[in-house]
C-alpha cells in the first residue's frame, strides 16, 4: 500500500495544513503536488527535507512525475542527502534522463553511492557512454569498477539486472561461524534470502538458505546444509528467461555465475517483479505498432516519429487489400448492398484473428507454444474459428436478408464470414509461430500482416462468392 504522508513543518516550525498525500482511490493529490511545488519556489528547504525523507521511493517517483519539469531537478537539489536516487527508477526514462542531465555529475556520483549495485546500474545503463563516464569517474575505484563490470554484460542480461552485495561464507565453517560472521560484519546487503558458499577463488559451491541456518544448532557443518543443486543463472541469461524461472520454481532469490562458475551476483524477486512488468508492456506496445521505448512523457514529435513506420506499413498493406476491391469494381456498381456488406466481414476476420493472435503471441512469449504442440494449437484455433464462422454466418446472414430482402446475400455472406473467420483464426497462429521461427518478434510484426490476410481473404471470397452465386458478370 502507498504510503499516507502528510505535509507538516519539523516540530520546531510552523505547522501547515496536514494533507494526505493519495486520495481514496490511490491518486496522489493536486493539492499535495501545488504544496510541494510552493515549497520548491519558497526555498523551503526544511519543509522539503522532511517530506522526502518520509516517502517511500515509489511515491517520491509519482511526485517527482507530476512535478513541473524545472521542479523535479529543484526538489533534487534543495533535498539533498535526504533525496532517495532510486525514485529516479521508478520514473519514465524520458523524465529520469532530463533530471540526470541537469544535475551535475558530482551529485549524480553521490546518489549513486547510496543506491545497491543493480538501481545504480539502472539508473546508468540509460545515459550515453559520456555521461556515464562522467559519473562513474567521480566515484571510488572499487564503487567504479563494480558498476563499470556490471554495465559490460549485454542488455536486458542477468548480469545487468543482478546486484553484486552478496554474502559469502567458506564451506568448511560451521552454523556458529556463518552466524558470527554476519553478526559481525557492517556492511552487509540490506535484504537478503540466503548465503553461497564458495572455494576460495569464488567459485560456487552451493546456496545456504536462511530458514535452514536458524533452525540448526551452531555446531552443525555447513556443508550438512549446502544445496549444491541449487538454481542458478548465468550472467549473459535472458532477463526474461531468468523471470520465467522464477515464476516455474517460485523463487524469491536466485544466484549468477559467470561462464567460469564463479559467483558475481544474485537476481532477487523485485528485480524479477519489474522484468516482468517490462516485458508485458513492451508486448503490449509492440501489439499495437508503439514502440517498447515509448513513454507518456515524450513531446508529441517523439511520439509521432516512433509511430510513423508502422503507420506506413499498415498504409501500404491497406493498399493492397483496397485492390482487391478494385478487381470486383462491375459487380460492385452492379449492387451496391455487396459495398456495404463487404467490410462486414472483413472486420469479423480482423477481430477473430487478433483475438487468435494474442493468444498465440502470449503463448510463444512464455514457452507455453512449441514444436512439441503446435499441430494441436492450430487445429483447435482452425475449429474454433469454423465453430464461430458458422454461428456468425447465420446471424449475418439473417440480418442481411432482413436489410435488403435479398435471400441469396444471406447465404453468399455467411459463406464468405465462415471462410474469413477460419482464415484469421489460422493467420493469428500461424503468423506469430513464422516470425518467432525466423527470430522476428511475433509482437511486432504479427498485426500488420494478420490485418492484411483477413481484408484480403475477406474481400475476396464476399465478392468471389457473390460473382459465382448471382452470376455477375
Amino acid at each position: 500500500m502507498a504510503e499516507d504522508v502528510d505535509i507538516a513543518r519539523p516540530a520546531d516550525a510552523p505547522v501547515l495544513d496536514r494533507l494526505p498525500m493519495r486520495d481514496e482511490n490511490g491518486e496522489i493529490r493536486p493539492e499535495f503536488v501545488e504544496k510541494i511545488a510552493h515549497a520548491i519556489h519558497e526555498v523551503d528547504t526544511p519543509m522539503l527535507r522532511a517530506i522526502v525523507a518520509e516517502l517511500h521511493e515509489a511515491d517520491l517517483g509519482d511526485l517527482i512525475a507530476a512535478l513541473e519539469p524545472d521542479d523535479r531537478v529543484s526538489l533534487v537539489e534543495l533535498t539533498g542527502t535526504d533525496f532517495d536516487f532510486s525514485a529516479l527508477n521508478e520514473v519514465d526514462d524520458t523524465v529520469r534522463e532530463e533530471i540526470l542531465e541537469e544535475l551535475g555529475p558530482e551529485t549524480v556520483a553521490e546518489g549513486v553511492r547510496e543506491l545497491e549495485s543493480d538501481d545504480a546500474v539502472e539508473l546508468l545503463e540509460a545515459l550515453d557512454e559520456k555521461d556515464q563516464e562522467e559519473i562513474l569517474d567521480k566515484l571510488p575505484p572499487e564503487e567504479r569498477d563494480t558498476l563499470e563490470r556490471s554495465l559490460l554484460y549485454p542488455e536486458n542480461s542477468a548480469g545487468r539486472r543482478m546486484q553484486t552485495e552478496f554474502i559469502t561464507v567458506p564451506p568448511d565453517w560451521n552454523v556458529g561461524q556463518a552466524i558470527d560472521y554476519m553478526r559481525d560484519t557492517p556492511d552487509l546487503p540490506e535484504r537478503f534470502y540466503e548465503i553461497y558458499a564458495v572455494d576460495k577463488a569464488k567459485h560456487w559451491q552451493g546456496a545456504i538458505s536462511l530458514d535452514a541456518l536458524l533452525r540448526s544448532r551452531r555446531p552443525v557443518p555447513l556443508a550438512d546444509l549446502i544445496d549444491e543443486d541449487r538454481r542458478r543463472v548465468s550472467a549473459l541469461d535472458d532477463q526474461e528467461e531468468v523471470a520465467r524461472m522464477f515464476g516455474k520454481y517460485n523463487l524469491v532469490a536466485a544466484p549468477v555465475v559467470d561462464t567460469t562458475n564463479r559467483l558475481v551476483g544474485v537476481v532477487t524477486i523485485d528485480d524479477v517483479v519489474d522484468v516482468i512488468e517490462e516485458e508485458a508492456d513492451e508486448d503490449l506496445k509492440a501489439l499495437g505498432g508503439v514502440t517498447s521505448d515509448e513513454e507518456l512523457s515524450d513531446s508529441v514529435l517523439t511520439i509521432a516519429k516512433g509511430r510513423f513506420n508502422w503507420l506506413l506499413v499498415n498504409l501500404a498493406t491497406a493498399f493492397l487489400a483496397s485492390s482487391v476491391l478494385g478487381l470486383f469494381e462491375g459487380q460492385l456498381e452492379k449492387m451496391v448492398a455487396l459495398a456495404v456488406l463487404a467490410p462486414i466481414v472483413a472486420s469479423q476476420g480482423g477481430n477473430a484473428a487478433t483475438q487468435t493472435m494474442t493468444v498465440a503471441v502470449r503463448a510463444l512469449a512464455t514457452r507455453e507454444l512449441g514444436s512439441n504442440n503446435a499441430y494441436r494449437v492450430v487445429m483447435r484455433e482452425a475449429l474454433v474459428g469454423l465453430v464461430n464462422g458458422v454461428a456468425f454466418a447465420i446471424i449475418t446472414g439473417l440480418a442481411a436478408i432482413a436489410w435488403f430482402r435479398i435471400p441469396g446475400l444471406g447465404v453468399v455472406i455467411g459463406l464468405a464470414i465462415i471462410c474469413n473467420l477460419v482464415a484469421g483464426a489460422l493467420g493469428g497462429i500461424l503468423i506469430p509461430m513464422v516470425l518467432e521461427r525466423v527470430r522476428a518478434d511475433p509482437a511486432v510484426a504479427s498485426g500488420t500482416f494478420v490485418t492484411t490476410i483477413t481484408d484480403v481473404v475477406g474481400f475476396f471470397s464476399f465478392l468471389g462468392i457473390a460473382t459465382l452465386w448471382f452470376g455477375l458478370n
